[in-house]
């Protein structure tokens, strides 16, 4: 693990200069779920749920927070995001026995610094965008898991996650 680039020699917080970097096409692929009773995974799926469409609703939320990165987080920088995705998955379609949504958001710019960020915060709003959409029915919810499980692009090459890295 290198040192923290976050912080000078003096051990003060700083942007990172990303100027002499080479831009380079940079992906980022983050994931986390929800979990909730059975009865609201049920309104979902159904489209029932009182305030609307709650994953078309969630999914522009994810979309939105991706751009809005740098304003929530301090040391980020501004990027010119080229694509979000941001995509819902029943939970027991990836593990038995869940009850839930796994949320995924694909992030990519072409620039000097990587969108891991960008897709870690499309991940966390999308997933509380369907608790507070949900909340009336259940306050129990719980997101989980939210990481990277991959990034391409720059210096630093790839990374995908294993099992032993969750």
């Amino acid at each position: 693990m290198s040192a923290l680039t976050h912080f000078d020699a003096q051990g003060q917080a700083h942007m990172v200069d990303v100027a002499a970097k080479a831009a380079t096409h940079r992906i980022a692929i983050a994931s986390g779920r929800i979990e909730m009773l059975p009865a609201t995974l049920a309104l979902i799926e159904a489209g029932t749920a009182k305030k609307g469409d709650v994953l078309g609703i969630a999914r522009i939320a994810g979309i939105m927070a991706a751009k809005k990165t740098s304003d929530l987080i301090p040391l980020c920088h501004p990027l010119a995001l080229t694509r979000v995705a941001i995509e819902f998955e029943a939970a027991s379609a990836r593990q038995s026995g869940a009850i839930g949504i796994f949320c995924t958001a694909t992030v990519e710019t072409v620039g000097p610094t990587g969108v891991e960020m960008e897709a870690l915060t499309a991940v966390q709003i999308a997933l509380l965008t369907i608790y507070d959409m949900c909340k009336a029915v259940d306050r129990g919810m719980s997101i989980h898991d939210v990481r990277v499980v991959e990034k391409h692009g720059g210096k630093s090459g790839s990374f995908v996650a294993t099992a032993s890295s969750a």
